[in-house]
Formats: C-alpha cells, sequence, structure tokens
C-alpha cells in the first residue's frame, strides 16, 4: 500500500512550508483578472471571481498565502501530452486508480477552480500516492467532517455557502469512481474557500482599477496539507484564513445578531427527504407526508396525550410539526413559518436553499469583504486612512497614538485603496504639477518664453515643459509631505488652504491625502529626534529629507460601516459608489452600477483622541530629494498655519 497517508500529508504540510519564493513587498499592487467558470459546470453561486495566482505560503499550519503573480483562468480541461511523450503509469491500487484517473478526467471539478488550482491540487494528491485524502471506509473521515462544517457555516463569514457544495458519499464503499469524484470536489470546495476567504472571490478590477491590494492568496496544496493534517481541528485551520482583525470581528458579530439567534434545531437524518407532490401544509392539517416528516426530523409519532386531549394522530401536522418545521427552516436560512411550503421540500431533499440577505446585511458583508483587502496581520505600528471617514489613525505598539482629519480625493479622482510602506518625510517640498493639470494650463505658457510664470518655475526638456512650484508657503503640499513610494504616485501631505478641514464633505483632493496638523502627525510617526517644534524650525530653509529608520505601514481603506469603540454601529457615505457594484460582485440586494450615494451632513465630531506613548527613537538619516509626482491644491495660506483645529471624530478599530 506504500507510505501511510498521515505520513504523506505531513509531508505535504512540511514541503509546503519550506519550498518558499522570495515573499513580494507590501504595498505592491495586485493584478486580478476575471475568472469565468467552466461552461459545462452550472454555478449554484453568484458569479464572483478574481483569483489570482499566488506563490508557495511561508507555513502550512498559518497557510499564509503570497501576492499573486498574474491573472488566474478558469479551470479548463488539461492540453493533450505530445505523442512522444510517455503517458503517466496509473497506479495499480484500485483507489488510488479511481482518482488517478478522475484528476485525468477534463471534467471541472468546481466552479471557479482556476487550473493552476487544479494542477495544485494534483501535485497535492501525487505526493500521497492518490490515495483518498477525506473518505476511509466508504465514510467522510473526522478531518472532512470538521471541514464540511466549516463550510456548511460559511455564511457566519459573509461567504455563500452555495459555492462550496459539499459532494454525498455513495451508498456503496465499493463505488470507487463515486467516491474519488467526492475526495476530489470536496478537496476543491475547501482550497476555493480559502481562496474566497482571503480575498479572492471579487474582481476587484470591476470595481475600480484603483483598488490595487496586494492580496495574500494561499496555493491549493498548502491549504490541503495543511486542513487534513489537522485531523478533528480542520474547521478552525479553515476557519482562519477568515480576517482576525478585531473590526472585521465586530461586523461578523454583528452580522450574527442582525440575523437574530438561532434556536436549538430538531435533530434531522443526514439523508434527504424526498417527499411526494402536496399542498402546502398548515397546524391543523392532515396529510400522508406527516408521518414520514415526524420521522425525518427525530420527533414523536404522534402528539402524546393530556387530561384534556387524547393523543394526536400521526398524519396530523400539529403545532409540535410546525415548531419542529419553523427550526428546521431557521437552521437552512430559511423564513421560519413553521409551514411546510415548496422551499422547505426542496431543502428536506437535499437542494440548497437561497437566502436573500437584508439590506443591512449586505452592507455589512460588504465592508467584511474589505476587511480582506487588508494584511492578514496589520502589525503593532501602522497608519490607517478610511477614506469614506476622512480620518486617519496612528497605531503604536497596538494602541491610537494620534488621529487625524484628513482631506481625500474627489469623486472624479478617488485616492486609491492599497497598502504600502512609508520610507521618508519631506520638509518644505516642491510641486510639481501633474500631467492632468497641467494640460489645462499649456495653452497659456506654450508661448511664454519666461523662467517663471504665475510663481512655478517653467521647465523645459527635450521639447517638453513642466512646472515646479518651488517650497513656500503657497505651495501646494504646504510644508511637508510624507512618502510611501507606490504605483498611484499618491502620499499624505500638508494643504495651505487648511480652512477646508473643517468641512464635513471632504472629498476635495486630485488622490493624495492632506492632513491636518502635519506637525502633530509628524511628531507621531517620526523619531524622538525629530519632534514638531524642531520641525518648524526647518520651515524656509530649503528642501531637507528625512528618512525613517523603519519602514511605516500605511493603508489606505474604505469602509462605509464599523463599530466604534463604545460598540455603536456606524454608517458612512458611500463617496465613490463602491458599495453597489461591490454587492453585485457578490450576489446581495441592491447591486448594480456605481452609485454615488452622498449624506447631505456629516456627523458631528466630537474631540479629537490621543495617547501619550513613547516614540520611536530611529537613527535620523538625510538624503537627497528623490522626484516624485504630486497632486495640486489650493494655493493660499491660511494667516494661522498652526493655529487650533476643528475637533475630529472618534475613532473605531482602528
Amino acid at each position: 500500500m506504500g507510505v501511510p497517508r498521515s505520513a504523506t500529508i505531513a509531508l505535504a504540510a512540511l514541503f509546503a512550508g519550506t519550498l518558499v519564493p522570495a515573499r513580494a513587498e507590501p504595498g505592491m499592487p495586485l493584478r486580478t483578472a476575471a475568472v469565468e467558470p467552466d461552461a459545462a459546470t452550472p454555478s449554484a453561486a453568484p458569479a464572483v471571481s478574481g483569483a489570482a495566482e499566488s506563490a508557495k505560503p511561508t507555513t502550512a499550519d498559518e497557510a499564509v498565502g503570497v501576492p499573486a503573480e498574474g491573472a488566474a483562468k478558469a479551470e479548463t480541461p488539461p492540453a493533450p501530452a505530445p505523442a512522444s511523450a510517455a503517458a503517466p503509469a496509473v497506479p495499480s491500487d484500485p483507489r488510488a486508480a479511481a482518482i488517478f484517473n478522475r484528476l485525468a478526467d477534463a471534467a471541472p471539478l468546481l466552479a471557479r477552480l482556476t487550473a493552476k488550482e487544479r494542477e495544485a491540487i494534483r501535485a497535492f494528491y501525487a505526493l500521497g500516492a492518490f490515495q483518498p485524502v477525506w473518505v476511509s471506509e466508504g465514510a467522510y473521515n473526522p478531518a472532512a467532517k470538521a471541514a464540511v462544517a466549516r463550510l456548511a457555516a460559511a455564511s457566519e463569514d459573509g461567504l455563500d455557502t452555495r459555492a462550496y457544495p459539499v459532494p454525498r458519499l455513495p451508498a456503496s464503499p465499493d463505488d470507487l469512481a463515486t467516491i474519488a469524484d467526492a475526495d476530489l470536489k470536496l478537496s476543491a470546495a475547501i482550497a476555493l474557500y480559502a481562496r474566497d476567504a482571503r480575498g479572492g472571490r471579487v474582481n476587484l478590477a470591476s470595481i475600480s482599477r484603483l483598488i490595487t491590494p496586494s492580496l495574500d492568496l494561499p496555493t491549493a496544496d498548502a491549504v490541503l496539507a495543511a486542513v487534513a493534517a489537522a485531523g478533528p481541528e480542520a474547521g478552525s485551520v479553515l476557519q482562519r484564513y477568515n480576517p482576525r482583525q478585531p473590526g472585521y470581528l465586530a461586523l461578523r458579530t454583528r452580522l450574527a445578531a442582525l440575523r437574530g439567534p438561532a434556536e436549538p434545531t430538531v435533530s434531522a437524518s443526514s439523508k434527504p427527504l424526498k417527499l411526494p407532490p402536496g399542498p402546502m401544509l398548515k397546524i391543523g392539517m392532515r396529510d400522508s407526508r406527516v408521518p414520514a416528516l415526524r420521522q425525518h426530523l427525530d420527533i414523536e409519532a404522534r402528539a402524546p396525550g393530556t387530561l384534556d386531549h387524547g393523543p394526536g394522530e400521526p398524519d396530523l401536522y400539529d403545532a409540535g410539526v410546525a415548531k419542529a418545521v419553523s427550526n428546521y427552516q431557521r437552521s437552512r436560512g430559511l423564513p421560519a413559518t413553521g409551514t411546510l411550503n415548496a422551499q422547505t421540500v426542496l431543502a428536506l431533499a437535499g437542494v440548497e436553499p437561497q437566502r436573500h440577505a437584508s439590506a443591512d446585511e449586505a452592507q455589512i458583508i460588504v465592508n467584511m469583504e474589505r476587511w480582506r483587502w487588508l494584511p492578514t496581520d496589520l502589525g503593532s505600528d501602522y497608519v490607517l486612512v478610511n477614506v469614506p471617514e476622512y480620518r486617519l489613525r496612528v497605531v503604536r505598539q497596538g494602541r491610537l497614538r494620534d488621529e487625524t482629519r484628513v482631506i481625500v480625493g474627489k469623486t472624479e479622482s478617488p485616492t486609491p485603496l492599497f497598502s504600502g510602506l512609508m520610507e521618508y518625510a519631506v520638509v518644505n517640498p516642491s510641486w510639481y504639477v501633474p500631467p492632468s493639470i497641467l494640460k489645462t494650463m499649456l495653452p497659456k505658457i506654450a508661448a511664454y518664453g519666461g523662467k517663471t510664470w504665475g510663481g512655478y518655475e517653467v521647465v523645459r526638456r527635450g521639447g517638453h515643459v513642466s512646472l515646479r512650484q518651488p517650497p513656500g508657503e503657497k505651495n501646494a503640499l504646504g510644508f511637508v509631505k510624507f512618502m510611501f513610494p507606490n504605483n498611484h504616485a499618491v502620499y499624505l501631505h500638508d494643504t495651505p488652504n487648511r480652512s477646508l478641514f473643517a468641512r464635513s464633505d471632504r472629498a476635495l483632493s486630485h488622490g493624495c491625502v492632506r492632513v491636518d496638523d502635519p506637525f502633530r502627525f509628524a511628531d507621531a510617526v517620526l523619531s524622538e529626534a525629530w519632534t514638531s517644534e524642531r520641525l518648524k524650525k526647518l520651515i524656509g530653509k530649503g528642501e531637507r529629507t528625512i528618512r525613517l529608520d523603519e519602514k511605516l505601514p500605511v493603508h489606505l481603506a474604505y469602509f462605509t460601516a464599523y463599530l466604534d469603540d463604545s460598540g455603536s454601529y456606524r454608517t458612512l457615505p458611500d463617496i465613490y459608489g463602491y458599495d453597489a457594484p461591490m454587492r453585485a460582485a457578490l450576489g446581495l440586494p441592491g447591486g448594480g452600477g456605481p452609485a454615488i450615494a452622498r449624506a447631505p451632513k456629516a456627523p458631528t465630531e466630537p474631540a479629537r483622541q490621543t495617547a501619550e506613548m513613547p516614540r520611536p527613537k530611529p537613527k535620523v538619516r538625510h538624503a537627497a530629494r528623490p522626484t516624485v509626482r504630486a497632486e495640486a491644491a489650493p494655493v493660499y495660506a491660511s494667516p494661522d498655519p498652526w493655529g487650533p483645529r476643528p475637533a475630529p471624530i472618534s475613532r473605531g478599530w482602528w
């Protein structure tokens, strides 16, 4: 029989955790492409796509994925081998031969499974000599049962249980072909769940080309190795692919509360119950189907007698049967009416019911999905900007260090959503007018022969004209900018028009994020050597670059719903209209094209909160000024650039 299956699973986990290519740097954009399901396989789940190819993970236990390197393709039949190539030998063991032959079959295993994921599944089974992973002696083993329970509870994390169907095993353990098909299809469902839990189920480019997170997608073979090796804890291992940040968990709890507590369900047979056609049943009706229903739901064959009434009849649809049906309906996500309707009959027959989420549930699920765009571990030190909230928070040593108001991109020039690493700050920065703005000014300066124009320096290089605004109080970037290099050429910076921070709607920039009181922000992110007082003394003394000794993660996020520190649920305007296409991609109600929903007035903003914490003490280095693109801003200054600021809003989970 060869090497025991448990040993090969352990080897698979070891190889998945040790054979690791270099990990991509955070902040690198991920290119995603739509994944079309195989035309031969009907999909029971909404059409959500965007899974990207990924590299080997770091560990099988934690199952940490790596950013994908290219667009994934839908599962397609494998290309025929060249005539000169020797065909692989079919294993002599009957069970292994059944697995081998099913993998060689061109029939898809599961809709939305990519060709690369199928190849990874094949490699995983090849490492185990093509022995079944989940089926032993004709029944699912403990690891399979635990994984199946997690797949059945996928809706708890905002996922669609219909996307991860659990295959039924044949009645006879000798039906090796059906067992092989079920074993492989369960592997496909587990691999797909892990990918979706990490954010791979939506084609983000279809929402906006400015949404470019570095998704942490695990490979199918690493997922299967980790889950299969966990035995009875396989469900917990699979669950850990979902985000674990407090903000995500708070929304998850909110979703469960909104759906209401599920009453203990009456135990039902694991086998489906196929009832003959008949009318809808309500309390008081008699029907020949009721005895079979009583037996399936494991309740008494008839209602017991009392002092006032004799025992009921087996075919009577009484209050006890209605309550059992109601509990069963609730457990399957159906309206708990207690009546035996068509939906309930289909569910009893094994047809997965379709549950329609409410508008409130849809909003929570959309924002749970956005947590999947962030790294699995935000770290103890980071900066997070919640764009719809017009809010920035600095976390140091796992605690809120500071928070401030920000100005974000306008609807026609949205702020991109991604993660990067802040590397340096520039005091007294210059501003180079970007091409998008310069083209509107070219007719006025094309024939101009001078070196300055309206306070800008005219720079001519090889027939190209550009404008540079030198450092100063009226510079569009203000007195300081904070750089985290990225493909979008956006960053955090000051602004001369500080009165705009008093507005409730602060989607006013060309994409960059303007920070209220940049010197206070610098005090929270720079080392102890660079106090706000020392930085202010540099104003007007030429451009100065200050490098961070350790790069600081910066996350530009988009949450339109969250729970604050007091546990209150808050919703925010969908300033870029991303919610509607997200609902459509996830198969939720209210989906459709972009629809910008603005609130007439933002909530009252209470006092700014901060925490007194020791500041980092990295060594100070100086470097030459880098050349970067920048954004436009009003070119007039506030009379008191460091005067009192309007009070910002309260912090949430960041």
